[in-house]
């Protein structure tokens, strides 16, 4: 007779549906929230919900924030010239981490990849060349994954905004082709930061 908790089950296929979580990570994560008091359940359903209701893309780099601009474009610290395209909120994380670059941001929410159905029309790229066309920005760098879809993404971007008169770099190759920034280490990204090239 097979063994099934029908609730417990639900929970595990909410788990496994998690990146990269398989059936044995989704079920001690499942047995995990099963060990937690009644307040600490709620606290976590309450984190979920709050976070769905309150974070939604900053209106001028489609970053995650609370408010109409995320903190990095509400800074008046920040160097607003310089712009880097990243593919996801997590790699404007990344590229945090090591605190040496003092621009700004635009995420692009993805990469153009025909293959799985994604044009340039479904990223945030018309935003970005209409910041680029305000005049503020004097670099744009292409800081997207070294993939195909990622090196494709950034050539078009590329030749969308050069006729803007902008400086183009590109994220030097010290991260591993076939990498994600979001687990490069902070050496790494930041000589790959010091060591870009125009493009």
């Amino acid at each position: 007779m097979a063994y099934d908790v029908a609730a417990l089950e639900k929970l595990v296929e909410q788990f496994r549906k998690f990146p990269a979580v398989g059936r044995k990570t989704a079920q001690r994560m499942a047995f995990h929230v099963l060990d937690l008091t009644d307040e600490e359940a709620q606290a976590f359903a309450d984190a979920i919900l709050e976070s769905h209701a309150k974070i939604h893309h900053c209106k001028l780099c489609h970053n995650l924030t609370e408010n109409e601009l995320c903190p990095i474009c509400e800074s008046p610290n920040r160097d607003h010239s310089t712009v880097c395209v990243v593919e996801d909120p997590r790699d404007v994380m990344a590229m945090e981490r090591p605190r040496d670059y003092a621009g700004v941001y635009h995420v692009l929410h993805g990469v153009i990849s025909p293959m799985n159905g994604v044009g340039p029309d479904q990223l945030t790229i018309k935003s970005l060349v209409e910041r680029v066309a305000g005049g503020e920005v004097k670099e744009v760098i292409m800081a997207t994954n070294p993939t195909i879809e990622g090196d494709t993404t950034a050539m078009y971007i590329s030749k969308l905004v050069k006729p803007f008169g902008v400086k183009v770099t590109r994220l030097a190759y010290g991260i591993p082709v076939g990498a994600d920034i979001e687990y490069a280490d902070d050496v790494t990204l930041m000589r790959a930061l010091e060591g870009r090239s125009e493009l």
